[in-house]
């Protein structure tokens, strides 16, 4: 991707974080995300359409509500209208972002199931696998097969030995490698796994929006106290008052009024 959609991203990147914190189940969001990705792959029209940068953002996130309103959920709807919106060098460019967010959204997922580590490792010795069998790398490659029959086969190789998430993702790549040999389509996941796992995710509780330079500073805080790169999702909730309040896994720096009216409560009660 070229420099405005590279910026596109990280503001989708952005907005999934947000989404996925608001969502009981990462994988649905990544299923909805697949069949959008996969909506838009079927059509040139309705790509131009989606990610024309002569078009009114109005138009384009009405486009949005109308194709997949009542299809996907209103969280995935809200992120596509947020994707839509931006600035995108290449209108395929738009349909990679949303594979590529499906993709994160399954990662995720794994993530929360604390199998993150087994994905990574399943998709690269698989890869591995493939690369390194002559009649595997064949299937893969043939263009005579379709891809919902190499989807079939992954499976089948691959059910009952990875971790779920490894199937779903392999079996997608097997089917829609996005004009990638199979095996670098599996690699690309794995360094989504990669980047995920290095990386801290924080849960931000405040009263009001954080501005995107609030943001930026308290995502470099954090990420100079704890010495590698966090994610921050903000999440807006009245009743903090004032204040924000971080988690990072189940560590709380809480420095919220409510907290602090709370003690006093607690202090008065005692």
């Amino acid at each position: 991707m070229q420099g405005p959609s590279r910026a596109a991203l990280a503001q989708g990147r952005d907005e999934l974080g947000r989404t996925l914190a608001s969502v009981v189940d990462p994988a649905q969001v990544g299923e909805e995300l697949f069949f959008v990705g996969q909506t838009l792959d079927s059509s040139a029209s309705l790509r131009r359409a989606a990610a024309d940068p002569s078009r009114e953002v109005a138009a384009k996130q009405q486009l949005v509500e109308r194709l997949f309103g009542g299809r996907v959920s209103e969280q995935t709807v809200g992120l596509v209208r947020t994707l839509v919106a931006q600035r995108w060098s290449a209108e395929r460019d738009l349909a990679e972002a949303v594979d590529l967010l499906a993709v994160e959204s399954v990662v995720v997922n794994a993530e929360q199931q604390g199998r993150i580590d087994q994905v990574e490792d399943d998709l690269f010795r698989f890869s591995r696998t493939v690369s390194g069998d002559a009649g595997l790398r064949d299937a893969y490659a043939d263009r005579q097969r379709s891809g919902a029959d190499k989807a079939t086969l992954t499976r089948r190789l691959l059910e009952g030995k990875a971790a779920p998430e490894s199937v779903r993702l392999a079996a997608h790549a097997a089917e829609h490698p996005r004009g990638r040999r199979f095996e670098k389509a599996l690699e690309s996941y794995v360094g989504v796994a990669t980047r995920r796992r290095e990386q801290l995710t924080a849960l931000v509780t405040t009263a009001t929006s954080l501005d995107e330079s609030h943001q930026q500073r308290l995502q470099q805080a954090l990420s100079d106290m704890y010495g590698k790169p966090v994610q921050i999702n903000v999440v807006r909730d009245p009743e903090v008052v004032g204040g924000i309040r971080v988690q990072i896994g189940d560590e709380v720096i809480d420095g919220t009024i409510a907290r602090r009216l709370d003690e006093a409560r607690r202090g008065l009660a005692g």
